[in-house]
């Protein structure tokens, strides 16, 4: 890339088990509108890292085992829905990677963080809320797996795979 070209910011995602990612794929292609629908279901750390060394770094000093997170609720979005998730070691790792590039955050990644996967956006209030009330009638919490930290580059709509940091397994940190 010369110098006059400018990097596409990257996208910091969570990467799941094979299982529960084609769980919320299945989701998301069933009420996502079909033509903003370019990406599978996804769990966003950040939405706009530089490309640069710095991220890099931030991202490779993660010391994390492979853990459970567990989605809890759901989140009525206005034009969408999404599936709200709790689990302190993703908090912890997302505050450490804050921390190490507080310098180059996006007002969007500088304030509160609660994690979600989106299932549905774009649409009418009218047809999120009847989604909503649909999913919220027989919600059931669910466990995912996590497994790494994915890097995307951010295309102006499509993302490109970027790298892929994998967590240790379980009593290998």
């Amino acid at each position: 890339m010369s110098k006059s070209e400018i990097a596409p910011p990257l996208i910091l995602t969570l990467r799941m088990d094979e299982h529960s990612q084609e769980y919320f794929n299945v989701l998301r292609r069933k009420h996502f509108p079909k033509q903003r629908n370019y990406l599978l279901a996804h769990l966003t750390l950040f939405h706009h890292l530089k490309e640069n060394q710095q991220t890099i770094d931030a991202i490779r000093a993660i010391r994390s085992e492979i853990f459970d997170l567990q989605f809890t609720g759901l989140k009525f979005l206005g034009g969408g829905v999404a599936y709200a998730a709790e689990s302190e070691p993703l908090m912890k790792i997302r505050h450490q990677i804050a921390d190490a590039l507080l310098d180059q955050l996006i007002p969007q990644d500088r304030q509160g963080y609660r994690p979600h996967i989106t299932v549905q956006n774009k649409v009418s209030f009218e047809n999120a809320k009847a989604l909503f009330e649909e999913l919220k009638a027989t919600f059931r919490p669910i466990s995912i797996t996590a497994h790494g930290l994915d890097l995307w580059q951010y295309l102006g709509g499509p993302w490109r795979h970027h790298s892929h940091h994998p967590f240790q397994a379980k009593g290998k940190k």
